[in-house]
């Protein structure tokens, strides 16, 4: 984005605050584009970006008031994009049923992890997951185990996003198939 961008943004904001309904109406359409872009480049799944990007325009609507003409525009833009995202990530999780376990389920958990059998069976998988090629162990490593992203893994390993992604599904597939 330009200065003359953010120049131009700002100077919406405030003639929107002096009760210019026309440029309100430009200055969201203008910048929807924008959070949505932005919104989009952070996360794993794109679903998402479009309620992210409405959030946070109706968060611009009720807090266009408190924006000071004194300041950037585009700071104050990112500050609610941030807590909306995270806001809509945080209620994403909730409702996957990603809560929080009790101290006495984890432990359960750990004695059954720690089992001879799941051991074994883990000992197993590792060992095929070694014999995989040196590059495509990296991804599955970083994809699978560690949750980093595609577009993580990408810059990391300097592979395109879909040569991630169909490294790691492939790799998945064969384990599976080794694996029984």
């Amino acid at each position: 984005m330009t200065q003359d961008h953010e120049q131009h943004w700002k100077d919406l904001a405030i003639a929107a605050q002096g009760g210019d309904k026309t440029s309100y109406v430009r200055l969201l359409k203008e910048i929807a584009p924008y959070i949505r872009k932005i919104v989009l480049a952070g996360l794993a799944n794109p679903d998402g970006a479009d309620d992210i990007t409405q959030e946070v325009l109706i968060s611009i609507h009720k807090s266009l008031g408190t924006y000071s003409g004194e300041r950037a525009f585009k700071p104050w833009l990112h500050a609610i994009i941030h807590y909306r995202k995270t806001d809509y990530l945080r209620q994403h999780y909730a409702r996957r049923g990603n809560a929080s376990v009790p101290v006495e389920t984890q432990i359960d958990l750990a004695d059954s992890v720690t089992s001879p059998e799941v051991l074994l069976e883990y000992k197993n998988v590792e060992d095929e997951i070694s014999r995989l090629p040196e590059k495509q162990q990296t991804v599955f490593r970083l994809m699978k185990i560690e949750g980093f992203t595609a577009q993580e893994v990408a810059e990391k390993t300097g592979m395109s996003v879909s040569a991630v992604k169909v490294s790691a599904h492939r790799t998945l597939e064969k384990l599976k198939e080794k694996m029984g």
